[in-house]
């Protein structure tokens, strides 16, 4: 009979093997957020969008797992889970068509992505 790994294991080793490249995450969020930047053509807003989604999606259990190790009524902590509501909350959010409310939605997740990176780092994440 073979043995199975359960999915979580194989997840927490991969956590431990695989830090997150924050300076990129970033980077992402930096384009949406440059003042008196050039408006992003339709294609380049979803293609951030999308990028940075999947950035925070990422992220959030990294900071989850940085929480972890605090103890329950640490207010780095809780600033962290709040933080990590508030990305689930964006991330639930469909935008409605056009480039303009699609750059604001990307404004929205680059700040969420911006403060889960600093969550990351205030918290000892490892990172790329």
């Amino acid at each position: 009979m073979e043995q199975r790994i359960a999915p979580t294991a194989v997840a927490a080793e991969q956590h431990e093997r695989t830090p997150v490249d924050i300076a990129t995450m970033r980077a992402t969020a930096h384009r949406l957020l440059v003042y008196n930047a050039e408006q992003p053509t339709a294609e380049d807003a979803e293609t951030l969008l999308a990028l940075m989604r999947g950035q925070i999606e990422l992220l959030i259990p990294e900071v989850q797992a940085c929480t972890e190790r605090l103890p329950t009524d640490d207010i780095p902590r809780y600033c962290a889970l709040a933080c990590i509501g508030e990305a689930r909350g964006k991330l639930s959010i469909t935008p409605k068509p056009g480039v303009d409310r699609a750059v604001a939605y990307g404004r929205r997740l680059a700040r969420v992505l911006n403060a889960l990176c600093d969550h990351h780092e205030n918290l000892g994440g490892a990172s790329a």
